[in-house]
């Protein structure tokens, strides 16, 4: 299992488990004030969160 930057080829840390992974990129995606994706095995995307200026804020 591995991790990798939007727009790169190579992943850039490997882990032992989908939850390991997911839980590295969410602190990442925070202190980068980014975007996180989490796509299963079929390539869909299973979540999204924005950490960042989200341009399309919920409303209320």
């Amino acid at each position: 299992m591995g991790c990798k930057k939007s727009g790169s080829e190579r992943a850039s840390k490997h882990f032992d488990t989908q939850a390991e992974a997911i839980q590295w990129a969410k602190g990442v995606a925070q202190n980068q004030k980014s975007e996180l994706y989490v796509h299963g095995k079929d390539g869909k995307i299973r979540e999204k969160n924005s950490y960042g200026n989200d341009p399309h804020p919920p409303k209320g």
